[in-house]
């Protein structure tokens, strides 16, 4: 088989990370169990510090597992907003610890964080059993392994 190119996907930079509090937990229906959650939190996106609210809805599959899709809005202490979308799988830990890895795909109008609006972010988002919260993003790209043909 020959390719002219062939690229692997990999994480990249750290884009940020933030430590919070779940606000708000309420249940939305029993059938299938959904749960919606609210969080804020600190941190920072790219070195810029930042603050942020964050909603998000959680389907749990008969066999355990927990679907999750989210958006929110991160602030920076100048005013500038970075708002997000998400999707992400979990699983329940001890104490009623969630533990979360997905997407995240952001949109800016900041020039200082514009780089966001073109990244696709692979998270990993953790909610111990008294709601605290902490979460990291990486960048997710693709980058070139070779070039040329081969066999």
């Amino acid at each position: 088989m020959n390719h002219d190119r062939m690229e692997t996907t990999m994480l990249g930079d750290q884009l940020g990370e933030s430590k919070g509090k779940r606000v708000v937990r309420r249940i939305l229906s029993v059938d299938p169990l959904t749960a919606e959650v609210t969080f804020e939190d600190t941190g920072h996106m790219l070195g810029v510090p930042t603050t942020g609210t964050g909603t998000y809805t959680s389907v749990i599959r008969p066999d355990g597992s927990i679907h999750g899709e989210g958006q929110g809005l991160i602030a920076t202490q100048e005013g500038e907003g970075i708002t997000w979308t998400g999707t992400g799988m979990g699983s329940f830990g001890p104490g009623g610890a969630v533990s979360y890895r997905g997407m995240l795909f952001y949109r800016t109008t900041s020039q200082k964080l514009a780089r966001l609006n073109n990244a696709s972010a692979a998270f990993e988002f953790e909610v111990d059993g008294a709601g605290n919260t902490s979460s990291k993003v990486w960048e997710w790209k693709q980058a070139e392994a070779a070039k040329g043909k081969s066999a």
